[in-house]
């Protein structure tokens, strides 16, 4: 992507796309959702005006989520193995496991001039992006935030969830695509909050890529293997289409409101 510059810290990959304000992307490995969560508030409730603006990239064990006004019924068959924790994000329940790239989006959305209706057209298509970049054809539903495939066996089904939480002017939560997990947890929940959703991820949908290694072989399958590139992938787009966005944004006098 152009104008993305990469720097090697370890354990954490920081990726930052210049522009009016930069974005520094984090890639924190598998992590428990708890801590993680509490992280997140934290980090949101002691921002400056200086704090710079982050994109957490994130694997979870197995976790059912339950939205703010989540209602429990949602849960059709709870798993002893699978935690559930009650957040606050907006939404209903949703699944976290291996195989799933979470990105968290903390951002000060006053400092970008950035609506939330916005915000959330952005997320969305930086996963329209990224799964057609492995030649997946997918679209929004309007009501319904996430991102569903538009056509194949699985037309419909849900690929990726998003989740957001504005405090204070600035957001945390963020998108969760699927890759190539086990799918059963799903089974045991209405996605979402809807009844009988199929949710997909990459590997069965049928993504493909190319190899670099071999320029002359036909696409190959997505599989867990791709999962860390993938994300890396999301993480540009996401900064991309931050990036445009608030190059072109005028100074919204309501944003502020809207994101309070």
């Amino acid at each position: 992507m152009k104008g993305l510059v990469r720097a090697q810290r370890r354990p954490a990959l920081f990726v930052t796309l210049s522009g009016m304000h930069a974005i520094q992307v984090i890639e924190q490995g598998r992590q428990p959702y708890q801590p993680c969560f509490d992280a997140m508030r934290d980090y949101t409730a002691t921002r400056t005006s200086e704090t710079p603006d982050q994109i957490w990239l994130v694997e979870h064990p197995p976790v059912y989520t339950l939205g703010q006004a989540g209602d429990p019924a949602h849960l059709l068959a709870p798993d002893d193995t699978i935690p559930v924790v009650q957040i606050d994000r907006g939404g209903q329940i949703t699944y976290h496991g291996p195989g799933q790239v979470v990105a968290y989006l903390l951002l000060d959305l006053r400092r970008r001039h950035l609506m939330v209706r916005e915000l959330v057209q952005d997320i969305e298509q930086a996963v329209l992006d990224t799964l057609a970049a492995y030649n997946l054809a997918a679209e929004r539903k309007p009501g319904a935030p996430g991102i569903y495939l538009s056509d194949g066996p699985h037309q419909g089904a849900k690929i990726a969830a998003l989740g957001l939480k504005i405090r204070n002017g600035c957001s945390y939560h963020g998108v969760s695509l699927n890759v190539q997990m086990d799918l059963n947890p799903f089974l045991r929940i209405n996605p979402c909050g809807y009844a009988g959703l199929e949710t997909v991820d990459m590997a069965t949908a049928g993504a493909t890529f190319a190899a670099a290694e071999d320029a002359g072989a036909g696409p190959l399958p997505v599989t867990a293997a791709q999962q860390p590139a993938i994300a890396q992938r999301l993480a540009a787009a996401l900064c991309e289409v931050l990036a445009v966005r608030e190059a072109r944004a005028p100074v919204h006098g309501n944003a502020a409101a809207e994101a309070a």
